[in-house]
């Protein structure tokens, strides 16, 4: 093996926090007199939009969503394209856009339990002993909420739902990372824009100021667009689980700004709780794994090259770079460092 993903899955994910984190505290600021619905609509719009002016620029050889997709990205519109934002909208005008940012931290955690949940993915004493440090940390949010009389539990309690519904979406499209990115991106942003559009105007929510609603399809394009494309890339190089551990990193990027823009409502239990969740994310993000494994045969088809190790099929002309078609696999046993991606999804 002369290439490992585990590296440039880790900085996928990690530029995907970035894009995200910086949105939360103008989502916090512009759709602080919006209707949940409308700011999710808003969101999810501006992704659409991203999705379709950034693959005129980004072209690359990809799977194509299938007919049997369609169930599980309507799953993902509803989950994570609906729900998850207007909890999150309506949960950050009660917390407060520092703690509201850092609190984002526990969607690592269910996104690690349920990768483990449903795709097996390995979770050793290093991952195990970092989950605890950040849902210690929800803990330690949750009681500085509550100091000084400054208690917003109920705007607590709907920021971890959305993050619990994130980890949902995460879970559900993990199987979709092998397709292209940008169709993913464009039917999630479309239907999850048209479901909570459809139900703002049913609750006779109205559009915000022009500046606020410029803002929140500019979040939209960067923290729920492009930052979904990067987090899907690396989804395939690394799995669920340790994307959702290194995203992670978009909470401190939140609050930071959060901070630098003059919200100055984080407490001491914040300070223990951004200690426990930095230490938790420098858990994951130097995490190391290797053994020797078996990939049994199979047939499949997403984006590849032939110098990973794993594609050692021929092409007449020779083909050099990534491209998409379906291929085959035969039984192989090797060693090498690697993270739980579509070729390694055995158990422990």
């Amino acid at each position: 093996m002369t290439r490992s993903a585990i590296g440039a899955g880790v900085l996928l994910a990690g530029l995907a926090a970035v894009a995200f984190g910086i949105t939360t505290p103008v989502v916090a600021w512009a759709g602080s007199d919006t209707g949940p619905l409308t700011t999710a609509a808003l969101l999810y719009g501006g992704a659409a939009a991203a999705a379709v002016f950034l693959q005129r620029f980004v072209r690359r050889d990809e799977a194509r969503i299938r007919r049997a997709d369609a169930p599980r990205l309507v799953a993902i519109a509803l989950v994570g394209g609906a729900m998850a934002p207007v909890l999150l909208a309506w949960g950050l005008q009660r917390a407060g856009a520092t703690a509201g940012a850092l609190l984002l931290n526990l969607e690592a955690v269910f996104t690690v339990l349920l990768a483990r949940a449903f795709f097996h993915e390995p979770i050793g004493r290093r991952v195990a002993v970092a989950v605890a440090c950040m849902a210690a940390g929800g803990v330690a949010l949750t009681l500085d909420a509550s100091e000084g009389g400054r208690f917003g539990a109920l705007g607590v309690v709907v920021v971890v739902g959305a993050t619990a519904a994130w980890a949902a979406d995460n879970t559900l499209t993990r199987p979709l990372a092998e397709r292209d990115p940008f169709q993913v991106i464009l039917v999630k942003g479309s239907l999850g824009a048209a479901v909570t559009a459809l139900l703002a105007l049913m609750r006779g929510e109205s559009l915000p100021p022009a500046p606020h609603t410029a803002a929140l399809l500019a979040c939209g394009a960067t923290g729920y667009g492009a930052s979904l494309y990067l987090y899907l890339l690396a989804q395939r190089r690394i799995g669920a689980g340790r994307t959702g551990s290194v995203f992670a990193l978009a909470p401190f990027i939140g609050a930071a700004l959060a901070w630098s823009l003059g919200d100055r409502h984080a407490g001491s239990f914040a300070l223990v709780a951004g200690g426990l969740f930095a230490f938790g994310v420098y858990l994951h993000i130097t995490e190391k794994h290797s053994h020797r494994h078996v990939h049994e045969s199979a047939e499949h088809e997403h984006t590849h090259r032939h110098d990973d190790g794993h594609h050692t099929h021929t092409h007449e002309p020779p083909f050099v770079g990534e491209h998409s078609h379906p291929h085959r696999h035969d039984r192989v046993e090797h060693e090498h460092e690697h993270a739980p991606d579509i070729h390694h999804g055995h158990t422990h």
